[in-house]
């Protein structure tokens, strides 16, 4: 449709100015300067006459008897204040929003101590008293104290009672002002919340004085599934259209009076659902005749696109006898949530650069709306309280003739004397009027914190129109604002902007397959369900999967029958590593970075095998295709890292096994293959039995990008003889393990010596407290707990509740409603949630699934859904006791069961309380609680705010503690994994003649000291070069808490943790190796047990159990390998080591030696020990590591700590959340 031009056309008269009767003060002074300029404002005819108006309607303003609003007064003395703005939004967050008195009496306590100065002297005495009286009486003040903010705001959010309504709505609608209701309520994540919302909504149309009422899309379909687009519209449509006929048979005391129905939208991702539910409700043949309308948003650059669909299809609507569409034009109310989107997905931000381009294209859009042709169809709302905008709008369509197809819309409580100005320029006044239930007024909260947060954004207008027309510098600021903005448009034009969002996974190949980035590393994006073109691929690629066969050739030519076969295979791939070695990190590097594009061209084809043989639907496929090029791409980078090791140096292992699991097909094996490639070793893959043909697929793509087919050899063979030969193989330098951890104790009793990494099992739980945003809590659960049906190992089977969240009937009401919304189906269906299990259910799954423990009872009961035992509802258990079987034991499928504790204390050793520590949660938005839970929670990968699952490459690199990991092993995905691939050879440098323990921590250099009677100067000068090299890796990256990806709306940080472990002298190794070893223990400020051959030196040991000692020791026992090896036997040697003696007065003796009370997981050997390994076959609980003593502290270090990477939402409804962003982690 072509552009409209710019109108022009007479301005209208200036008002005239009054000679002043007397002096002025500065205030009158200030608004006879805004009145009366002594000068033009622009040369733009058009941007003068808007600038006219509006100082025509501050005249007006100040001509007539100002009504006292003090709400309004209160409003504006809150943006004012520079303390204004963070206390009513923690005032109507963290007092209003809990269910939990108590919670809300610490942060009403909290925000009593320093008040703004807005509030007035009777107000800040309440506060204050309050403040102090809450703690000791929650359940007496805090209800007095939310009826207090609830009255501060009732002028920005009614009560929905419905006597109150009606007298609201008289006093409202008196002066003729119409208003757009909309009914707010707890967040819709179920069917139950959305039917009630759609029944409330009803119940407000059905009222004599209510004929306009919004709706969005989003609480009408409740865990929407974006893939699924045209299922989605269909179900919206049904659930709207008993709404939209009731409005169009409304009858009014004079006969029919249909009302109005907005469609309203918030989300990029809504705007094309949003259209659809549009016109196929209204293109109904009984609702031809009903006016209704839709929303589109100016700062999004597809919104005159939009426009430009919406009005060819009113125009035809008219032409064929139907009426009028309206078109609501907004600036747009989710910037915060819009950038959230962004940056956590790594996609173009959806709307423009800047406010000013915002402020352009809205009236770009308003200048393309408002013709005769197209307002004949499409009437235009123009909402918002930016007077120089509205003025602009009131002149283009005085000036086209279009006048009487407009109105304007504001929101309820904002500047009522500016409506009253404008009121005679246009031909109706809106007010937006938002409305709730007492009982649901904390599910206001988020519409108030935008509200608040939008005013007291400096660049938004409302932050200075209380002073407009009284203060010159907020005039000519937002006057100057209006001219720049016109300067865009002008320097642009009316062609509409170009959308950011341009993704089409089936069209360009540069563009599928995302950029490339030329320095450094970035995550791949995920496929943007929110783009048409990328919804008709997947429609594509789930067509496909039902009768996929890819991957079946890639088989058949790979399938091993018998040893023989295997034998020659590993030799061909051993032989061609040491060519693939010896091209260097930077060329292996090259081919890594191209497989990374090879898997994105890939893509398709993956979740076409992965869909079809494991029963991965496209929401859960998508992120496992974009983690597998993140892998390809990070462990490129990583290559090249390795290589500049300075003090050691990395040896290629000639093979490397890696068994994946088929719950992450794709990912994770891609993981593993690029991982190994990147230092230098030939690779064997033997599939999981449940998803070969992924396998095959997966390793096609490798091979098409340049990896030699022999050094990347997949095996495809059943279980038995054959794969045993393989996992023992001798030529096998490491095997990288995806299971339980009883598959790793059997895998390491086939061969004692067998160097494996193995992440393992998982039994993960998220702590809810009642200092929760509860309906962020449950959506978060419900997503951890049943995404993949539960195969996860770090999805969350517990839901560990405190305090009154374990009898809160809101979370119940909402954690059922969200669980049985889920459908459950065949990945092949779009809209499926819940996929099959891998298997029929069995053993503890299907116990878990179909019977109860002792107390406990369903609160939503699972059930089976198809003959075969895949399908299954999820299932919900409350009355869980800790140390059940639930609590314990990891089931892997539909399964959650909810704990109730007392308090933190007891929900963090539930959490603790097993043998597992692989995923963690907490929900509170006490920034204390969680700092609390953060120092003491024993798992790999922590999540603040958030669901517990999809860990990203590098954001978040993964793996757990205690039996959720199996050998010397660090995180997938992180800086220190490659180190764990390869054998390292020391390099010593010539000895240096200083003789200085300079720039040493204390603990350090006093250990060494104390040493170094019983050591030569070559053995001092390599331990010196060690504690130095310790000291930078200390400084520049293990004693520092990292977030590399700088997300700022969500902290990812990779932090390392000392842990206890037993340093192992052997009856070869040195003093010189012990003391190299316990002074990387002692900067790690880790806990030891020490074991040696040789009595330590006397200063070390003096040292060492002194006060305050310089290594936190729990045990030193003298004794040669054969003693050693008789108490590992016994398992003394590795038991938590007992308390000190007793003395005659039952005492404890104070022996200088600290006590964990925790078992020993991790030995460091010093010397070799031959017999160690084979003592240890088929114990997964230990890790050894015997490689060579280093000067390198990076590889020293590492025995004494555990990686810990920690995800922390960062933001409120997309805002800054000051108090987590600081948090120190």
């Amino acid at each position: 449709m072509p552009a409209a031009p710019i109108p022009t056309g007479p301005a209208p008269s200036v008002p005239p100015q009054q000679p002043p009767a007397a002096p002025l003060d500065a205030k009158a002074a200030a608004r006879a300067a805004i009145l009366h300029p002594s000068a033009p404002d622009t040369d733009d005819e058009l941007a003068q006459a808007a600038i006219h108006r509006v100082r025509g309607w501050l005249a007006r303003e100040g001509d007539r008897p100002r009504r006292r609003d003090r709400s309004a007064e209160r409003l504006a003395g809150l943006l004012a204040d520079e303390r204004g703005l963070d206390f009513a939004i923690g005032f109507v967050d963290r007092v209003v929003r809990p269910e939990d008195p108590a919670v809300s009496a610490r942060a009403f306590d909290r925000l009593s101590r320093e008040l703004p100065d807005f509030l007035d002297w009777y107000l800040k005495l309440g506060v204050t008293m309050g403040g102090g009286f809450g703690v000791l009486a929650p359940g007496a003040v805090i209800p007095i104290a939310k009826r207090a903010m609830r009255s501060l705001v009732s002028h920005l959010v009614l009560d929905a009672t419905p006597e109150r309504l009606t007298k609201s709505f008289a006093r409202l609608r008196a002066d003729g002002t119409r208003l757009n209701v909309n009914l707010l309520g707890e967040a819709v994540l179920g069917e139950q919340e959305a039917e009630q919302r759609l029944r409330g909504t009803i119940e407000l149309l059905q009222r004599d004085d209510v004929d306009y009422v919004s709706i969005k899309v989003s609480s009408m379909a409740p865990q929407l599934q974006p893939w699924a687009f045209d299922e989605t519209v269909a179900s919206v449509v049904e659930r709207l259209l008993p709404l939209y006929r009731m409005a169009a048979t409304k009858q009014g005391p004079n006969g029919p009076a249909p009302a109005f129905i907005n469609l309203d939208m918030e989300e990029y991702r809504d705007l094309d659902l949003t259209i659809a539910v549009f016109q196929r409700i209204l293109e109904q043949p009984e609702l031809r005749g009903l006016h209704a309308g839709i929303v589109l948003q100016a700062y999004l650059p597809d919104a005159l696109g939009a426009l430009d669909r919406l009005t060819a299809w009113a125009q035809q609507r008219v032409d064929a006898g139907g009426a009028p569409i309206k078109v609501r034009v907004v600036k747009g109310a989710n910037l915060a949530m819009e950038r959230v989107d962004a940056a956590v997905h790594g996609w173009p931000l959806t709307v423009l650069p800047s406010k000013a381009a915002t402020d352009a294209n809205y009236k770009r859009v308003l200048l393309a709306a408002l013709t005769p042709e197209r307002t004949r169809a499409v009437r235009i709302g123009v909402a918002g309280h930016n007077l120089f905008d509205l003025a602009f709008a009131v002149e283009v369509a005085q000036r086209t003739g279009t006048i009487r197809a407009i109105d304007v819309e504001m929101l309820l409580g904002m500047a009522a004397e500016h409506i009253d100005a404008i009121r005679g320029d246009v031909p109706e006044v809106l007010l937006y009027t938002p409305v709730v239930r007492p009982r649901e007024f904390d599910a206001a909260v988020a519409y108030l914190v935008r509200r608040l947060e939008e005013n007291g954004s400096g660049d938004n207008f409302m932050s200075g129109m209380f002073e407009l027309g009284t203060d010159l510098e907020v005039f000519t600021r937002e006057r100057d604002r209006f001219l720049a903005s016109v300067a865009i448009l002008h320097d642009e034009g009316m062609d509409a902007p170009a959308p950011n969002r341009r993704q089409d996974r089936g069209g360009d190949l540069a563009v599928a397959v995302g950029p490339v980035p030329e320095d450094g590393f970035d995550n791949e994006p995920d496929t943007d369900p929110s783009l048409a073109p990328n919804r008709a691929w997947a429609r594509q690629v789930l067509e496909r999967a039902a009768s996929s066969t890819l991957g079946e050739r890639t088989l058949e030519l790979n399938r091993i029958e018998d040893v023989p076969t295997l034998e020659r295979r590993i030799q061909k791939a051993v032989e061609a590593s040491a060519a693939w070695s010896a091209q260097g990190a930077e060329a292996r590097a090259r081919i890594l970075r191209d497989a990374a594009v090879t898997l994105g061209a890939y893509r398709g084809r993956l979740l076409e095998v992965m869909a079809s043989e494991t029963g991965k639907t496209i929401a859960e496929g998508d992120p496992e295709v974009s983690e597998a090029i993140d892998f390809a791409r990070y462990y490129a980078d990583q290559a090249i890292r390795l290589e500049q090791t300075e003090d050691a140096r990395p040896v290629p292992v000639a093979l490397t096994v890696v068994t994946p699991p088929w719950n992450f097909p794709v990912a994770i094996p891609c993981g593993g293959i690029t991982a190994a490639l990147a230092t230098g070793s030939s690779v064997i893959v033997k599939p999981a039995p449940q998803a070969r043909r992924s396998a095959a697929v997966l390793l096609e793509a490798l091979w098409e990008a340049g990896v030699p087919r022999d050094v990347l050899v997949l095996c495809d063979m059943v279980e038995g003889e054959v794969s045993k030969h393989l996992v023992a193989h001798p030529a096998v330098g490491r095997l990288i393990l995806t299971g339980s951890s009883e598959t790793a104790a059997l895998f390491s009793s086939w061969r004692p010596d067998l160097p494996l990494l193995a992440e393992t099992s998982g039994k993960n739980g998220i702590v809810v407290t009642p200092s929760a945003d509860l309906d962020l809590a449950v959506g978060d659960l419900v997503r951890s707990a049943f995404g993949h049906a539960g195969q996860k190992c770090s999805a969350a089977s517990l839901g560990i509740l405190v305090g009154s969240v374990a009898t809160s009937e809101r979370f119940r009401r909402q954690l059922v409603d969200a669980v049985q919304t889920l459908r459950v189906g065949s990945p092949m269906d779009p809209r499926t949630h819940v996929g099959p299990v891998i298997e029929p259910a069995q053993g503890r799954l299907l116990t878990a699934l179909t019977t109860l423990g002792e107390g406990e009872s369903w609160l939503v009961e699972p059930r089976q859904l198809d003959a075969e035992g895949r399908l299954w509802s999820p299932g919900v258990r409350v009355g869980v006791q800790p140390g059940s079987f639930t609590h314990r034991t990891e089931l892997f499928g539909p399964h959650l069961s909810l704990i109730g504790v007392r308090t933190l204390d007891e929900a963090i050793e539930v959490q603790n309380g097993t043998d597992f520590g692989l995923t963690a949660g907490i929900h509170s938005l006490d920034v204390d609680e969680v700092d609390e839970w953060l120092r003491r929670v024993q798992a790999g990968n922590l999540y603040v705010n958030r669901g517990i699952t999809g860990a990203i490459v590098r954001r978040q690199p993964f793996g757990g503690w205690r039996l959720s990991q199996v050998g010397p092993g660090a995180k997938a995905g992180g800086p220190s994994y490659l180190s764990t691939l390869v054998d390292w050879e020391p390099v010593f440098q010539p000895p240096r003649a200083n003789v200085k323990l300079a720039g040493l921590h204390p603990r350090v250099s006093n250990l060494i000291e104390s040493a170094t009677p019983q050591l030569d100067f070559l053995e001092f000068d390599r331990i010196r070069a060690g504690a130095n090299s310790d000291q930078r890796a200390w400084e520049a990256e293990l004693g520092l808490s990292l977030d590399v990806s700088s997300l700022g709306v969500e902290r990812n940080v990779l932090r390392h943790r000392p842990t206890q472990t037993l340093v192992r002298l052997a009856d070869d190794g040195t003093m010189g190796q012990l003391v190299r070893v316990l002074a990387a223990a002692a900067r790690a400020r880790a806990t030891v047990r020490i074991s040696s051959s040789q009595p330590l030196p006397p200063g070390l040991e003096r040292l060492v159990t002194a006060p305050a000692p310089a290594l936190r020791v729990e045990e030193i026992v003298v004794e040669p390998d054969a003693a050693f090896h008789e108490r590992l036997r016994s398992g003394a040697a590795v038991a938590p080591v007992a308390p000190p003696a007793l003395d005659e007065r039952g005492r404890e003796v104070d022996d200088g030696l600290v006590r964990s009370g925790e078992p020993t997981r991790r030995i460091r050997l010093c010397g070799t020990d031959a017999g160690l390994r084979p003592l240890l076959a088929g114990n997964p609980t230990i890790a050894v590591y015997d490689a060579p003593i280093t000067v390198e502290g990076r590889l020293e270090l590492m025995p004494f700590l555990r990686e810990q990477a920690v995800s922390i939402t960062a933001h409120r409804f997309g805002n800054p959340d000051e108090a987590f962003a600081t948090l120190e982690v």
